[in-house]
This record gives structure tokens, sequence and C-alpha cells, in this order.
């Protein structure tokens, strides 16, 4: 079978070798683009779904090709087979356009589904429902610039960054797929500790003891979201999925200066497979950091969607000059940030050394990801 996968741009390298850890093999990726091709046996479908930290959807990849008309792409669907799609079953198309065209992705999406409605009708003589809210069959029909791609969604409309954990919401918190990049980007080893002096709602915290503990993401989506691909597939290609969890405690410390943050941090870990029991939550300010670290991953304020941006300047300053008294050994930072120029000031300032930096997309934004020792 062939896939595409879809996630941040600039998390690529980490998409593809999560999919290769479980058995796909990837033949196409593309930088900063988020999107990852592979191939593999149907058991993919489960364990990417279940199993992935990093990858946000993942679909089926019916078809690939160029086109330059509407009318190409009605035929490219008519042409294809949709004989798969159980008669009770309602579908929809999801569809996205990239680049200058002479018609819209509404445009898009109703050829698309015509054709697929007409093709069934002519197979089977039934006329397949249309349900644009929950359909039991979503296919993507995507047009970036002249390529035309089809997949069937596997994933449904939530993403997988979508964990299921969440009952608090910070107003900036990170997306939880970033979060776990960045605390593989860190190498992190069991004996280490990790810290997040601006923790907010506990993401890469709780991430980060997921990861440890081997627990799936897909353990709490299932069940408040669900995977579409149990609609195709039934239960038996979930079932098949082993994983060995394990109750050790790691040394991972959350702290932040709003109380309110805190309690919301506490009520996530306890949502989030009670891990509460190896994460410390405290009080603290990040500007004069009292606690030594060996992996120290934040995400702070950018004064985009909070924050002024002279206080911004003067947080990245004295947090990096802080957590610089508190480095040891192999001690590393992973910072990630909008607001670069500030970043590259304090680092400058602070006399740290950047071991690596890559762009990331995050939330419509344009952020950086700096690792520091």
């Amino acid at each position: 079978m062939e896939f595409f996968a879809t996630l941040t741009p600039g998390l690529e390298r980490f998409g593809k070798k999560e999919i290769e850890s479980f058995g796909g093999k990837v033949y196409e990726v593309r930088e900063n683009k988020g999107r990852i091709f592979f191939k593999g046996d149907e058991d993919l479908i489960a364990k990417t779904n279940y199993l992935s930290r990093v990858l946000e959807r993942i679909n089926i990849l019916l078809y690939r090709g160029r086109v330059e008309s509407l009318e190409d792409i009605y035929n490219v669907v008519y042409n294809l087979d949709w004989n798969f799609i159980n008669e009770n079953f309602s579908f929809a198309i999801r569809p996205l356009r990239v680049g200058e065209h002479n018609f819209t992705s509404i445009d898009i999406g109703r050829v698309a589904g015509e054709a697929v409605i007409k093709r069934y009708l002519k197979d089977k003589n039934v006329r397949l429902k249309v349900n644009l809210d929950e359909p039991d069959v979503i296919i993507r029909v995507e047009l970036i610039f002249d390529e035309l791609l089809i997949g069937l969604d596997t994933t449904g409309d939530i993403a997988l960054d979508k964990r299921g954990w969440r009952v608090f919401n910070h107003p900036a918190h990170l997306n939880a797929t970033i979060a776990s990049a960045l605390i593989y980007l860190s190498n992190w080893k069991d004996d280490e500790k990790l810290l997040d002096c601006m923790c907010g709602s506990g993401t890469i915290p709780i991430e980060g003891a997921l990861i440890k503990r081997n627990i799936p993401p897909g353990v709490f989506r299932l069940k408040k979201y669900g995977y579409q691909f149990l609609k195709l597939y039934g239960d038996e290609i979930l079932n098949k999925i082993k994983v060995n969890q394990n109750n050790n405690i790691y040394n991972i410390v959350g702290i932040d200066k709003n109380k309110k943050y805190l309690l919301g941090a506490r009520q996530n870990a306890l949502n989030a497979a009670n891990i509460l029991e190896t994460i410390t939550f405290k009080e603290g300010d990040a500007e004069n950091l009292r606690e030594d670290f060996d992996v120290l991953i934040v995400n702070p304020p950018y004064g985009i969607r909070m924050g002024r941006k002279g206080y911004i300047k003067k947080l990245y300053t004295n947090f990096l000059k802080s957590a610089k008294e508190n480095m040891h050994g192999d001690s590393r930072i992973i910072v990630i940030t909008a607001e670069i120029k500030f970043m590259e000031e304090a680092i400058y300032k602070n006399n740290l050394e950047i071991k690596e930096r890559f762009r990331v997309k995050f939330g419509g934004l344009d952020t950086e990801v700096f690792y520091l020792v």
C-alpha cells in the first residue's frame, strides 16, 4: 500500500524516523512542506495513527499526478475504484488548493464529490450519501499547484496533534507533535533531568512522561475522538498492536509563575494516564531559575499571541542568563520561538553556542528552533 502523511512543516525528519521505526519504507520527503510519502502493509495504518507522536494525518494514497483543470480532476476521480465503500456509508470530500487557479477549493470538492457519486452509481446502482459533518469515509482531494493528490483519510477530521488528554488549555499552548519532536531532538536519556521553566499547561513535561513510559498517544484519542480507519478495517487491525508500557519514575520538572496554569498542567497530567507521579510542577520564575537540569526545553511567549515586545526581549535575555548559570556538563537548551531576532540577541549576550537551528511552521507562525549548549 502507498501512503502520504501530513505533519507540521519542519518536522519531516522526525516523522520519517517514526515511519521507518513502524516498518514503513519512505520514498519521498518534502522538506518544510509537511508531506511524507511511504509504502508498507495494512498494519501501518494502525501503527502510524496509534503510535505516532509527530505525524498529524495518515492518508492511503489513491492517486498522484498532474492536472490542469476541474475537468481533469473530475475524470481522475471518476476513473478510480470506489467499490470498497460500503453501500450504507456516507462520505465527504475534504478539498485543499495551493497555488493560482481559476477555480476554488469549493469547486474541487464539488466536482470530486459528483464524480464519486456518479461512478459508484454506475458500478453498484446505489447513490452514496453525502455527510459533510460526520462522514463514514473522508476523501482528501488536494491540488498543490498542478499536482493532484487523492487520499483516503484514515485519521479523521481531528488530527493526531489533538491528543485527547488535554482538559485545560493555555492560551498559547504548544502543539503536542512539536513538543514530542523537541524531546526527540534533545536525545533526553532516562537518567537525565528534563526541565520546562515556562511550562504553561504542561505539554512538554506530559509528552516527555508519555514518551519515557511508552504510553501511546492513541490511547487517549481512541476514547475521545476515535479513528476513521476502524470504520473501514474494524478493530482487528488495532488489536494487533502490542505495546509494553512501564511505570518507571523519571526526573521531569515543570515550572511556571502563573498558579492557574500550574493547576491546569496538573489536571492535564492526571488526565494523561495519571502520569503526575513522575512530573514535579512547581511555582517559579524563568528569569531567576533555581533549578539545575540536563535538558531544558521551553516554548516561551512570543509577544504575538501574548505579552509585550519590550517584555519579551528582556525575558529572553534574563531567562538564558539564568539558565546558563544552572547548566553543567552536557546540559543543553532547546527553545522554539517566533521572535527570532530577540532570541539571537539573547544567545549572543549570554555567550551560548548554537549547535543547531531550523524553521518550524507553528499555527501559521514562522518559528525557529534553537539547540543551545
